[in-house]
């Protein structure tokens, strides 16, 4: 593939596999498929290994494992039955080497032999004359207006000393850079280092290997992070040496912690892989960073988006310039408005695997069919709805539908278990059990008819019943949920309550 033609728009997310996904990385992959997918065009993933300093194990795995969790599954990979990708950069070695050689035909390129201690000494030399650290060009030929001889460069290279290939910015230019989101921004040659292109061990920088891969993938907009920006006069140079097309530039903004400081790991979590494990939904997830610098905009006040609909509306012209603030409670309410979406057999669904992974590191007495059933988990699922923040609190909050309860609330215990609470309870079993029809409706009039036979309110049975089958004060529907676990577990559970707290030791911890 070689040539550009912005008559078909491909993107690319192009991470470094040193480590875990940045919220701001999800960000980034998720703009670039969106304006792919809004425009009828291609989405590609580059691994940029060109550091191998920095590369962590599985870190690339990690990032192909994210994306397709959040739906975002690059076009020319297998998954679409495509012939390529991802595109792995340090598998493409002599593509960076043939093109950094024809540099350096051109007169754009140079050797320099610098060790890493005398680049060192020459960084600290300008920072203690208050200039801007650079390099200083002493390798740079005489025949390209430095005052290097052509003569000591061959001997050099004739040594076999370690050796960079670095660009020779021009002088005296102003640089100009169309960027969709910020506009025209113009730098100053003067004001910019003559780039390493191909390192001493052979592997480009990121500058010519990006420039490069942009190329020959034919990737039409170079969607990116803020900080990127300062690099991209190094790649509007590079393009002209080569006499290449340009892409379109378009550079998001930061996201920022609640008090506008840069997003940091020092104020919450950042990794994508957090907020998997934290129980979010790639819906949620999606949805909220979708909005860290885009609107709808038209005066439109929709915030909740599937997947479909931001492929429809997103734009680059509603993506701002302003840093973007990582609201973590906006992302709990969107994951809110999400689950309600979402109808009993889907929420069945998205709760099984959780309640499975649960099963094999404790025991029940439920029948594992039974409480795996899309009807039971369906059933809980409509039920806790409201009173659930993500799908894991189904069966953290809601475990009592799955698991016997083993401990009962201190302070709820002292509140509402009276001496008469166990023979009330006992005695009231006995109105359950006589039940033909074990409903909620079933339950609440007996239970009233029962308090009513008492002289007491209902709440004197309501709060110790619900002690007893959740070992809990709070809940949703007292009856409907007695409904769920079903005759058998209710009447197990106040019987095995009434032995546990027995009435010389209320208001002891049990």
């Amino acid at each position: 593939m070689s040539g550009l033609s912005h008559s078909t728009v491909r993107t690319r997310f192009a991470p470094s596999p040193t480590g875990y996904v940045h919220v701001g990385g999800l960000r980034t992959a998720l703009y670039n498929y969106l304006y792919a997918k809004k425009h009828s065009g291609k989405f590609l993933l580059r691994i940029e290994d060109t550091d191998q300093t920095r590369l962590v194990a599985g870190a690339t795995e990690g990032i192909i494992r994210v994306l397709e969790w959040a739906g975002i599954v690059p076009d020319e990979s297998p998954k679409h039955g495509g012939e390529f990708g991802p595109y792995i950069q340090s598998q493409r070695l002599e593509l960076y080497k043939k093109y950094c050689d024809e540099l350096l035909a051109k007169g754009c390129a140079y050797y320099a032999f610098e060790t890493p201690e005398e680049l060192e000494e020459m960084r600290k030399l300008q920072m203690k004359q208050g200039l801007q650290p650079k390099y200083n060009r002493k390798w740079l030929p005489e025949s390209m207006g430095g005052s290097m001889p052509e003569s000591k460069i061959k001997e050099a290279l004739a040594s076999g000393a370690p050796r960079v290939v670095r660009m020779k910015i021009p002088d005296g230019l102003t640089i100009h850079v169309n960027d969709v989101i910020r506009g025209g921004v113009e730098f100053e040659s003067s004001t910019l280092d003559d780039q390493v292109l191909l390192k001493a061990d052979g592997f480009p920088t990121y500058h010519l290997a990006v420039v490069v891969d942009d190329h020959l993938m034919r990737i039409s907009h170079v969607i990116r992070g803020e900080e990127w920006l300062s690099s991209t006069p190094k790649h509007v140079v590079l393009y002209d040496f080569f006499g290449w097309e340009k892409p379109v530039f378009a550079h998001v903004p930061l996201l920022l912690n609640p008090d506008r400081t840069k997003l940091s790991k020092r104020q919450g979590d950042v990794a994508v892989e957090d907020y998997v494990a934290k129980g979010y939904s790639k819906e949620a997830l999606v949805n909220f960073v979708a909005l860290l610098g885009w609107n709808p905009g038209s005066g439109s006040e929709q915030e909740i988006f599937t997947m479909a609909e931001l492929e429809e509306q997103f734009s680059l012209d509603h993506v701002g310039k302003a840093g973007a603030v990582f609201n973590i409670e906006k992302l709990q309410w969107i994951e809110k408005q999400h689950l309600r979406r979402l109808n009993g057999a889907e929420l069945a669904a998205r709760i099984k695997p959780i309640l499975m992974e649960e099963l094999k590191t404790k025991q029940t007495v439920f029948s594992i069919d039974a409480i795996t059933s899309d009807g039971y988990l369906s059933a809980i699922g409509e039920l806790l709805r409201e009173r659930v923040d993500v799908i894991k609190d189904y069966v953290s909050f809601g475990g009592y539908f799955f698991f016997e309860p083993e401990q009962y609330e201190e302070e709820s215990v002292k509140k509402r278990w009276t001496e008469q609470t166990n023979p009330l309870l006992l005695e009231f079993c006995e109105r359950l059990r006589a039940l033909p029809e074990f409903s909620a409706a079933t339950i609440e009039q007996a239970l009233n008819e029962f308090a009513h036979s008492k002289g007491l309110k209902a709440a004197a049975l309501v709060h110790p019943i619900r002690l007893a089958t959740t070992g809990i004060s709070i809940g949703a529907s007292l009856y409907h949920t007695l409904e769920i676990l079903g005759k058998d577990a209710v009447l197990r559970r106040i019987e095995r309550a009434v032995q546990r707290i027995a009435p010389e030791s209320v208001g002891e911890r049990r």
